[in-house]
């Protein structure tokens, strides 16, 4: 008598530990450098920085009377920076780098591009921001941080050190995203001095609170960006054992 054999039902995969997390926490950044770009970069097309200056709008009060190499330069950083948030964002897409890889190279080439010219046109507009020498320091060293971490994710492919291009792309993109994060500081500083009890007047208040996210606005998002990459396994910097924290070994490649 042939013996039926029942086929064997293997349980489904179990979901790997932080996936969820990690596409919740993608689709935030991704949505929230959309709105950024749409709702703070997209009004400088609409009309001229004079006619944006008499309405208040961003920046366009402090360029409006600078030199045209000035506000050339302040209008390629605002593409660099829109083209780079959205772009960025999609890099770290799973899908996108496991099914179309092309495209994912395409947008790595079309990203590391736009942080180039959006870094060089941040060091030029660095030197008349609103926060004065905090501005001019904490902007400054972001555009330079910027230009050297996609630097170094460039050369780090081109040698298909793919551990090292992925921890300097993550650390790049948290430069980029400060663009974002200023815009989150923003508000909350505002209303720092309410939430303690203190006088509040808005013009004094904005100055404050802009004075403090020139360094506010890219120097967490580094911490956080170093966390992921040891959380991934990625090359990083580390303290050497049983030296003082002034001797700093890097590991990253």
């Amino acid at each position: 008598m042939t013996r039926l054999i029942e086929p064997v039902r293997t349980a489904p995969a179990a979901p790997r530990p932080g996936r969820a997390g990690s596409r919740i926490g993608w689709t935030f950044v991704l949505l929230t450098a959309v709105a950024v770009v749409a709702f703070s970069a997209a009004p400088y097309f609409t009309a001229s920085l004079r006619d944006l200056a008499g309405d208040e709008v961003g920046l366009a009060p402090t360029y409006a009377e600078a030199s045209v190499f000035v506000q050339g330069a302040l209008y390629v950083h605002i593409v660099g920076g829109a083209v780079a948030l959205v772009g960025g964002a999609l890099q770290f897409w799973r899908g996108l780098r496991e099914r179309m890889p092309r495209v994912h190279r395409w947008i790595g080439r079309v990203y590391l591009v736009a942080v180039g010219l959006g870094g060089i046109a941040g060091l030029v507009i660095a030197p008349s921001s609103p926060a004065g020498y905090v501005g001019f320091f904490g902007f400054g060293a972001l555009a330079v941080l910027w230009l050297v971490t996609g630097w170094r994710a460039y050369r780090a492919i081109r040698r298909r050190d793919v551990p090292s291009h992925q921890a300097w792309m993550i650390r790049n993109y948290a430069l980029t995203y400060a663009g974002v994060t200023l815009r989150l500081w923003l508000p909350l500083l505002l209303l720092a001095p309410l939430v303690l009890g203190l006088p509040w007047e808005f013009d004094s208040a904005f100055a404050n609170a802009y004075a403090a996210v020139p360094f506010l606005c890219w120097l967490p998002n580094l911490v956080v960006a170093e966390w992921l990459i040891r959380r991934r396994g990625l090359p990083s910097y580390r303290l050497p054992v049983g030296q003082g924290p002034s001797r700093v070994e890097k590991t990253a490649r």
